[in-house]
């Protein structure tokens, strides 16, 4: 085949991302998407899936390297801008409390739940996902560290799977908590709370605005120095995968694989820091970023067919509720009697 004919193909599988990835904003806008917070991310990743379980065999193979490649260069890409999400004057604005309870949640939980995951004996890579999903970012981080373990897409959607339904459920849950007196934190604790705890920055958002502004400006920016801790969760699993000695797919690994995306992820944070941008063209970048992991996240889902669900289980579920008890329990508990004793 000429090199040509293959960038045609590839092309197409791209172009074919792209227009389920506009599929995936335009239902977004829908009144009811849009009171849920649900992100085109997850939209994307359904409607993937959807095609992988029905249109799948009847396209081209050829088109399957463009797939594969929005799900692995342009999620890198995707990465890398998120990095204008974010500044360094967030870490000052919020405080040295909140920067500790960010840093606790995250070591705790995907530490536990990579413990956890042993003792259901369920899959490593499942188990590492499914941790670093609900410990710091959501689907943003389980693309980042799908990047770094380069794991099968279908473990990768049934991680995101986890985070879609508890996320949510908090979301909602949240909110009456807190307004019934259940929650008996001050604003600036249930900020923390709701930033330190919640799955996706879309979450954050949609519970912080529904508990008032106070509540909703603390909550995003401790969300936001949660997802800086991506980075040095990654370069952490990128060391774990060279102590094991191979990649989930069976590659061998004796050196260690340094995320540069990730890196790259921190060196545009440090240059939106400086706010050398107008903020309309940082609000573009933003929507092209979406747009890139919406592409990603469809992606995976075009290669996550039912039987791979039906293969992981529902041991990704249960390891997710149980770090959706830490989250709701123990963070409760480190914000509202431990805290208070070391600041």
């Amino acid at each position: 085949m000429r090199l040509s004919e293959k960038r045609s193909n590839m092309l197409h599988g791209i172009l074919l991302i792209a227009l389920f990835s506009c599929a995936a904003f335009y239902i977004g806008d829908f009144p009811f998407f849009k009171k849920l917070s649900v992100s085109p991310l997850i939209i994307g990743i359904v409607l993937g899936m959807l095609y992988a379980n029905s249109l799948r065999n009847r396209l081209p193979e050829t088109w399957v390297p463009g797939i594969l490649f929005s799900s692995k260069q342009l999620l890198r890409l995707g990465i890398i801008l998120y990095g204008f999400r974010l500044t360094f004057q967030n870490i000052i604005d919020v405080g040295g409390p909140a920067i500790l309870v960010d840093v606790l949640v995250v070591l705790t939980t995907i530490m536990g739940g990579v413990y956890v995951g042993k003792l259901l004996k369920m899959d490593k890579e499942v188990a590492l996902l499914t941790s670093v999903g609900s410990g710091i970012c959501g689907a943003a981080a389980i693309l980042g560290a799908e990047a770094t373990i380069k794991t099968k897409p279908y473990k990768t959607a049934v991680a995101v799977s986890t985070v879609v339904i508890f996320g949510t459920i908090s979301m909602f849950l949240y909110p009456i908590l807190y307004r019934n007196g259940i929650i008996a934190f001050t604003p600036d604790q249930m900020g923390i709370y709701t930033g330190a705890t919640l799955h996706e920055v879309a979450h954050v958002v949609g519970a912080g605005k529904a508990m008032g502004k106070e509540i909703s400006d603390v909550a995003v920016i401790v969300k936001m120095i949660r997802v800086m801790l991506l980075v040095p969760a990654l370069l952490f699993i990128s060391l774990s995968v060279v102590k094991r000695g191979k990649t989930a797919s069976g590659e061998r690994k004796t050196q260690i694989a340094i995320p540069w995306f990730a890196i790259g992820f921190l060196m545009v944070i440090g240059f939106n820091s400086l706010g050398l941008l107008p903020l309309v063209v940082v609000d573009f970048i933003n929507q092209v970023d979406t747009f890139l992991l919406t592409m990603a996240m469809t992606a995976l889902g075009a290669e996550t067919s039912i039987e791979k669900f039906k293969k992981a289980g529902a041991k990704p579920f249960v390891l997710a509720l149980i770090l959706y008890g830490w989250l709701l329990g123990g963070s409760y508990v480190l914000i509202k009697y431990v805290l208070p004793g070391w600041v």
